[in-house]
């Protein structure tokens, strides 16, 4: 079983090498899976036919697969998730409850009805049916066009975030709640959430367990970076790579799209291509060991399977596009003498921007707009820290006896 996540600015070609690897996979033999956790769908553009919120097959042409003499056996269905029909499926009760709420505070009708939706919400349902189908059995392969790098950065951050309400703040906050129930009710109108408002979040974090581990298992999950050989685009992908790492994901390859090809001998594209050749080698320099893969500017749109089983051929050549192509550990833990070293991968990182903490058995690791909360396993929990450097692209955190120990 392999999940495969795309990622990247908008605009780079994500959805259309999401679709193409999709497609290069059936053509293979494999049961595949695509689904989109970006609001603005279009993976439905992409196979030029409708797709709805539930697995939608997807025709093959039949023809050759990747091998010389293959042939289509494998199958491809679609989905792309309908956020608000997840909301009443899962989400109604605490919907219910937030009406009220809203209703009391002076959001009347429409406005609380639309006010209740909580934004980010339908990231999560895309979370929930990631594992749903990984663990399902129906699929080899489940392909995610994740959102743009902004929500998708958002999108795999929560497990990380929930877990943590879950386990320090909201097992407190219902019991608050349950104390003060009673009082409100004699002196306030205002409603106050009841226990089933409690078990229904329960019930919907418990849909979440074992996201994490899935999604940072690097025999099962990798993330794909699609790039533009354009400044602000490297750029991006750059602190998309750094952040990934910094949750525990593991990015398996670099997907430079949209080359100018040879055959354009314009002299009006020189300067265009000598953009192209400066950035190509600033991602060659800046991604290493990570593997590039690397496809020209297509001549028309590539809509439709067979253009995409074609882009996909010039895309990976004779590899199997399903496997693990890179296997860069974002963390490990290794003796070193008589300390323990936390290693974490934090490419493109400067010492100043990183900001360490540790409370407990907790290590909290703040980079840009992003924090983390690391629980340290027992072999590092009962040491003390002995300092913290980088080494290289890899944050190192000593831990050493304590003192007197």
């Amino acid at each position: 079983m392999r999940i495969l996540l795309f990622t990247g600015k908008g605009g780079v070609g994500k959805t259309t090498t999401a679709a193409a690897t999709a497609v290069r996979a059936a053509e293979a033999g494999n049961r595949v899976m695509i689904c989109s956790t970006d609001p603005a769908h279009s993976l439905a553009d992409a196979f030029a036919c409708p797709i709805g919120s539930s697995a939608t097959p997807i025709p093959l042409d039949g023809g050759p697969g990747p091998g010389p003499d293959a042939a289509v056996s494998g199958t491809l269905h679609a989905q792309q998730l309908d956020a608000r029909e997840r909301l009443e499926a899962a989400w109604g009760e605490v919907r219910q409850y937030l009406v009220a709420l809203l209703d009391w505070a002076g959001a009347e009708g429409i406005e609380a009805e639309e006010l209740a939706v909580i934004p980010g919400l339908d990231e999560v349902f895309g979370l929930a049916d990631i594992k749903e189908l990984a663990e399902s059995g129906d699929y080899d392969l489940v392909v995610v066009d994740c959102a743009p790098t902004a929500e998708t950065l958002r999108l795999l951050s929560l497990p990380d975030v929930l877990g943590w309400y879950m386990d320090r703040v909201f097992p407190a906050q219902r019991a608050l709640t349950r104390a003060v129930r009673p009082l409100l009710r004699r002196v306030v109108d205002i409603p106050v959430a009841s226990d089933g408002v409690f078990d229904a979040v329960r019930r919907f974090y418990a849909r979440l367990d074992g996201v994490r581990e899935l999604l940072t298992d690097g025999a099962v999950t990798s993330a794909r970076l699609v790039v533009n050989p354009e400044q602000l685009v490297v750029a991006e992908a750059r602190r998309t790579f750094t952040y990934l790492s910094l949750f525990g994901y593991h990015v398996d390859a670099v997907i430079v799209n949209r080359l100018l090809p040879d055959a354009i001998t314009d002299p009006w594209f020189d300067a265009w291509k000598a953009v192209q050749l400066e950035q190509l080698t600033a991602i060659r320099i800046g991604f290493e060991p990570v593997p590039l893969l690397y496809a020209d500017l297509a001549p028309e749109e590539l809509i439709g399977p067979t253009r995409l089983a074609a882009f996909a051929a010039s895309l990976y050549r004779d590899g199997d596009c399903t496997a693990r192509l890179a296997d860069l550990e974002p963390f490990r833990v290794e003796p070193r003498g008589a300390e323990v070293i936390l290693s974490m991968l934090l490419p493109f990182t400067t010492g100043a921007e990183v900001d360490l903490v540790r409370r407990g058995d907790e290590l909290f690791l703040g980079l840009g707009a992003y924090r983390r909360s690391i629980v340290l396993p027992d072999a590092l929990a009962r040491r003390e820290v002995a300092g913290a450097h980088l080494h290289g692209d890899r944050l190192e955190v000593a831990f050493r006896e304590p003192v007197g120990a």
